[in-house]
């Protein structure tokens, strides 16, 4: 990281400092205080340029943010807005929200979008469907969503969508984060269309984010998990020094650095503007693998404190757990690599091989 990068670090750290994670529930479904504290200090816009409202800073700033908040258990939807849907909203001329007010994105469901003459110049579109496993749904105050363009039309519309008014599902992920989902009946929208590629990098952006996210929470297990080997005494001596403990710790090493690598990778394959579809298809069925092996071993080395609500590592083993499957699942993203890498014939495999990784 550079020192500007460092020091959006240890501002997202001392914000996180006043905000201890807690089990979400229906009554509590986010961190409102967190994100009010990351949004005075302009951090729910890093990334973002600021002539369109934002903060400033480059992509490796936003991830920067992420990855710290996905560290620390936090309840906000910041990789939604900062990586995702702000991002996309701009790269198709769309005004970004107020970034002081959360903002997610839709790609599932069955949403149709039809152009609207109401006076008020093009770029306006009525939408109608369901858009299901809306991250942050209900806590949202704007979702970005990829509806259907209307027949004979190639691609799909992007739209911005004010979602303050909108009813959503109670429906939640294994660690409570809100993932309902909006009944769009004729809701009013600013949008762009956008060609099948920009809709295949949109989505693959979705699951980078996620991966991004699963390789600082793992990192944190990782971290943690050794901490509490070196500290726990056992037969009058630490689990660390068990060699049984600490192949597994190495195992952990092992997957927790294969994750970080690729989604570096996919980062930079971002930051450099090329098609970034393949990258972040293999960052993110790699870091959705480690989390079987990761998870289970740091709660095999913690033993029965580790699933208590009271301890620290429930909070991102169950975030992990969730984010594997959100945004596309390993078996999707399998065969979007498959088929991306076998596109060029048998000779083309090892360079697109290493054009990935």
């Amino acid at each position: 990281m550079t020192s500007e990068q460092d020091l959006v670090v240890a501002t997202v750290r001392d914000v996180l400092a006043g905000f201890e994670p807690f089990a979400l529930t229906a009554e509590r479904p986010w961190d409102a205080g967190l994100w009010a504290a990351l949004a005075d200090a302009g951090l729910t816009g890093v990334g973002l340029p600021e002539e369109a409202g934002g903060s400033g800073g480059e992509l490796a700033d936003a991830v920067a943010v992420v990855r710290t908040l996905a560290a620390g258990a936090a309840a906000v939807p910041v990789a939604e807005q900062l990586l995702v849907a702000g991002p996309a909203l701009l790269a198709a001329d769309l005004d970004l929200p107020d970034p002081a007010r959360p903002c997610s994105v839709a790609v599932d469901g069955v949403v149709h979008a039809e152009p609207v003459d109401d006076g008020d110049g093009p770029g306006r579109w009525r939408l109608t469907g369901t858009a299901t496993d809306v991250a942050w749904a209900g806590v949202a105050s704007s979702v970005a969503v990829l509806a259907a363009a209307p027949a004979g039309i190639e691609g799909a519309v992007l739209a911005l969508v004010d979602a303050t008014g909108l009813a959503s599902s109670d429906a939640r992920n294994l660690a409570g984060e809100p993932r309902g989902s909006l009944v769009l009946a004729g809701a009013p929208a600013s949008g762009a269309l956008l060609t099948p590629a920009r809709v295949a990098g949109l989505r693959a952006r979705y699951a980078l984010a996620r991966a991004v996210q699963l390789a600082a929470a793992l990192e944190q297990v990782l971290a943690w998990t050794v901490q509490y080997a070196g500290e726990r005494q056992q037969f009058g001596r630490p689990l660390g020094r068990f060699q049984a403990v600490q192949m597994e710790l190495a195992e952990m090493a092992g997957e927790v650095s294969a994750v970080t690598a690729l989604t570096d990778a996919a980062v930079q394959t971002l930051a450099r503007g090329e098609d970034v579809v393949l990258a972040a298809a293999a960052a993110k069925v790699r870091a959705g693998s480690a989390v079987e092996v990761v998870a289970r071993l740091a709660h095999q080395v913690h033993g029965a404190i580790g699933f208590t609500q009271e301890h620290r590592l429930h909070h991102l083993t169950r975030r992990c757990w969730s984010w594997r499957d959100e945004a596309g699942s390993e078996l999707t993203w399998a065969r979007v690599l498959g088929v991306g890498l076998l596109a060029g014939g048998g000779d083309d495999l090892w360079p697109a091989l290493t054009r990935v990784v």
